[in-house]
């Protein structure tokens, strides 16, 4: 068997494949790419009412790569509505590592100095890879995911990859794509020079709400 290593998953990933495992406890990693694929629109980024409230009255304190093993040991946990989870130990090293080489990204929210809420995931070109997400609150994950998709247009990005739609991602105008059409979308993606920003200058829904997307 072949080691697994970072510049292996960057690869992949460019690629359209990613890395899961079957469970937590399983060692072992299945390398997949869906059809249909799925994507959240960055344009079409959709805020439910009670959420904008929420991002408005900013009851978290939000932040960037700041506690990025955090996060990821808390999306690998499992939480309400779940059991277990994809993200192995294997898989939690080598995003680990990614973090290191600055691909890997997480959004935390925090309360009274409590990590209550986050998300992570790769950043190729202007391609966004999430992976993974974890709330302790109500809506803090949901807050995050704002933070990241106005950090996303702020710095360039054109693809959001959520690898699935599920009902959770719905909400916010996730959709399925065939195959042919999401690799079409990542190759022209992976072509845009992009930047992560940490902080941004204006609140964020200015960046969100607004089409197309404003500037840095």
């Amino acid at each position: 068997m072949f080691p697994v290593t970072p510049e292996l998953v960057i690869r992949a990933y460019a690629a359209g494949i990613f890395p899961m495992a079957r469970s937590r406890d399983d060692p072992r990693i299945q390398w997949v790419d869906p059809d249909p694929r799925g994507i959240l629109p960055l344009a079409g980024f959709h805020v439910p009412r009670r959420l904008r409230r929420t991002v408005r009255r900013d009851p978290f304190t939000i932040t960037c790569d700041v506690a990025f093993q955090e996060v990821l040991d808390g999306c690998a946990e499992p939480g309400p509505g779940r059991d277990d989870t994809w993200i192995n130990e294997e898989i939690a090293h080598l995003f680990h590592d990614l973090h290191d080489l600055g691909l890997a990204h997480s959004v935390e929210a925090w309360q009274d100095g409590i990590l209550v809420g986050g998300l992570y995931g790769l950043a190729l070109g202007g391609a966004f890879f999430g992976e993974s997400m974890f709330s302790r609150r109500p809506e803090a994950s949901k807050v995050t995911l704002v933070h990241l998709v106005a950090r996303l247009r702020a710095g360039g990005f054109t693809l959001l990859d959520t690898q699935f739609v599920t009902e959770h991602l719905q909400q916010f105008g996730a959709r399925e794509i065939a195959r042919p059409e999401y690799h079409a979308m990542l190759h022209d993606a992976l072509s845009v020079e992009a930047t992560f920003p940490e902080h941004l200058s204006r609140p964020p829904l200015d960046y969100v709400l607004n089409d197309p997307p404003p500037g840095p």
